[in-house]
């Protein structure tokens, strides 16, 4: 498998390919059962929410959409996958790793700004609750100038976010920020 970025005599030389970072994830889904690459799944995913995707569906039409695009960066031996494999490999996807992923990727990018106010604030997590279950609560890290999440991290159950926010910061390592 060999993915490509597109040259751009615009672009800095450092900047960081989220998918040379997402290959380093490990896929979840069962050898025999792989139509798609993991790495096309979720570098379609993640542009498809950045530019306003809401569900699963979205993301295919999204895809199917673009699909021109992204044969300049990726494989897509099958096409574009359906909502039906987005929605199966995110319910496989280890959580952490892919977070791990992201927060990679936005450091990198963060690295080539050389000073950024981060702004941290608690959201909670309206749609993400069931008839039995609490809310859920998030707090997030945000590049407000270069409108860039940085990340983001669970509160507990039985926390707040004033416990959450050191967790945070020890991810993202934002000594040179203010």
């Amino acid at each position: 498998m060999s993915y490509s970025q597109e040259p751009n005599a615009t672009a800095p030389t450092s900047l960081p390919s989220i998918i040379l970072i997402l290959q380093s994830l490990e896929d979840p889904r069962v050898e025999r059962t792989r139509k798609h690459h993991l790495t096309d799944i979720l570098f379609i995913s993640l542009c498809a929410v950045i530019c306003g995707c809401e569900s699963f569906d979205d993301i295919e039409e999204f895809g199917i959409a673009k699909e021109e695009w992204f044969r300049r960066y990726l494989e897509l031996p099958k096409g574009i996958p359906s909502h039906d494999t987005f929605n199966r490999v995110y319910q496989l996807l280890d959580p952490l790793a892919f977070q791990d992923c992201l927060i990679r990727w936005t450091q990198g990018v963060r690295e080539m700004i050389s000073v950024e106010i981060v702004a941290i604030d608690g959201k909670a997590q309206r749609r993400a609750r069931n008839k039995i279950a609490n809310l859920h609560y998030i707090v997030n890290a945000w590049a407000g100038e270069n409108r860039l999440l940085l990340g983001q991290h669970k509160v507990s159950e039985k926390s707040n976010e004033i416990t959450a926010i050191p967790e945070l910061l020890r991810i993202l390592e934002l000594s040179a920020s203010t």
